[in-house]
């Protein structure tokens, strides 16, 4: 809902060229409420209040609006102002944005983009999409590990604004390479003489650029980091990955792989905003891949359609079987897909996930199974005695074995996608219940035909 309370006044203010009012309104509050409480204004009256922040300002305001105003801006308002604008944002911010915008668009803005901005654009878009390269900013501020803690803090009054943190001080040589990094902290507490070298630490956890974006949110989580540098093959520190960055990573994976496991194509943009027929597509791919396994599932049924006209009660307790199977897949594959993505599980790992899945399925199919017996013996009453003693042995040892098939293979399939390079969340939770279907009917029609086999020799 677009927040109205400001708009009355913010209108008047334009119309009457209130340049003081107008000013204090864009510093009075914090960005992201500024950024609200703009929301019912056009682009051109949204530029026209900006216009009068300064530049800090104005970026970070800009940075509040939503994804598609900000593209509506930048592709209706004013070309050489908004080139300016988009030398203003922060590195990062500026990749993101102009992969949003039309193509067109972006070959009239970037001639208008300062040069050295230009340049470290065109210098973010060389990475691979989704690495840490891509989301970095090469705003970092980097000194000499010789000078001393005021020579350090010069430096910082001089230069610090322009990095997007001080918290941590990346020290370098002569050729750029990163060497230790000295907290702020540190270095306040720190005589004013002591070199940087006797501060450092040496050990710095660091990410490639070319590495996975993320691997750098991992780092991040782990060691509990507000930011992380990023170096290139030859260790030389070209930029920095902070908090808010990884924020953002790990918001669009979460939302990517939570598409992913309701088999629907990530979206690029937000549900509300895609248009229904894309949105009908990234849906379609995945339920007609689904439609036709699903008749695989049919194929295995008719394949056993002679049997069990032999034994017809058989049926009923089909979606019990093939049910526990498929939600036991589903849950092992949501665990190790999510103990990769956090690093607690790695290729290194398969021999332990597999025991454990082992394991694992023989006691949930063991307790599955004891319900089942109940189950059995619960409609046996339909059943013929001779009937009854079968059903209460088939649907137990299939539920063992199933549920077993269910975590094992909902474990290994992530493990084999990442293996190939490929992202884990592909097996989502309906692809394995497909998978699980077909095996647990073969599974089950398998189980019944050598107990019958059994049972019809005994009676012979």
């Amino acid at each position: 809902m677009v927040n109205t309370l400001y708009l009355p006044e913010l209108r008047e203010m334009l119309a009457e060229h209130d340049d003081a009012g107008l000013e204090e309104f864009c510093t009075a509050l914090h960005p992201a409420r500024t950024a609200d409480f703009m929301e019912g204004l056009s682009p051109a009256e949204s530029w026209e209040v900006l216009s009068h922040a300064d530049v800090a300002s104005r970026t970070e305001i800009f940075s509040y609006f939503p994804r598609e105003k900000q593209v509506e801006m930048l592709e209706t308002l004013d070309r050489e102002e908004m080139g300016q604008l988009i030398g203003e944002l922060p590195p990062d911010e500026r990749v993101d944005m102009l992969e949003q915008l039309d193509e067109k668009v972006v070959s009239e803005l970037m001639p208008l983009v300062p040069s050295e901005e230009r340049s470290e654009i065109l210098l973010l878009q060389a990475y691979p999409e989704n690495s840490a390269g891509s989301v970095m900013t090469t705003k970092v501020v980097s000194l000499s590990e010789n000078i001393t803690k005021q020579q350090a803090l010069e430096e910082v009054r001089e230069w610090g604004d322009q990095s997007e943190t001080v918290n941590y001080l990346f020290l370098v040589d002569d050729a750029k390479h990163l060497r230790g990094v000295v907290s702020f902290r540190k270095l306040v507490f720190a005589r004013n003489e002591q070199r940087l070298s006797e501060l450092m630490e040496r050990d710095v956890i660091s990410v490639r650029a070319t590495e996975d974006r993320e691997e750098a949110a991992r780092l991040l989580g782990r060691y509990d980091l507000l930011a992380i540098p990023v170096v290139d093959d030859q260790n030389h520190l070209v930029g920095l990955i902070t908090h808010d960055d990884v924020l953002d990573v790990l918001r669009e994976e979460a939302t990517e792989d939570a598409h992913m496991a309701g088999a629907v194509q990530p979206l690029e943009e937000s549900y509300l905003e895609t248009a229904l027929l894309t949105l009908t597509g990234k849906r379609a791919m995945w339920l007609t891949i689904l439609f036709f396994s699903g008749l695989l599932t049919t194929t295995a049924m008719s394949h056993y359609e002679e049997f069990i006209e032999t034994l017809p009660w058989l049926i009923c307790f089909i979606p019990l079987v093939i049910s526990c199977g498929g939600n036991s897949g589903n849950q092992s594959a949501t665990l190790i897909i999510t103990a990769l993505t956090t690093g607690d599980v790695t290729m290194k790992d398969w021999f332990r996930v597999i025991r454990r899945e082992l394991i694992m399925g023989l006691l949930l199919g063991g307790l599955l199974a004891f319900f089942g017996l109940f189950a059995v013996i619960g409609v046996g009453f339909l059943l013929p005695d001779t009937w009854h003693i079968l059903a209460t042995t088939i649907v137990p040892v299939t539920l063992i074995l199933v549920v077993t098939c269910g975590t094992l293979t909902g474990s290994m399939l992530p493990l084999m996608f990442r293996k190939f390079k490929l992202d884990p969340a592909l097996m989502s939770n309906p692809f394995v219940a497909v998978i699980m279907d077909i095996l647990g009917i073969v599974i089950y029609m398998s189980v019944a035909q050598i107990a019958f086999k059994m049972l019809t020799k005994t009676a012979t």
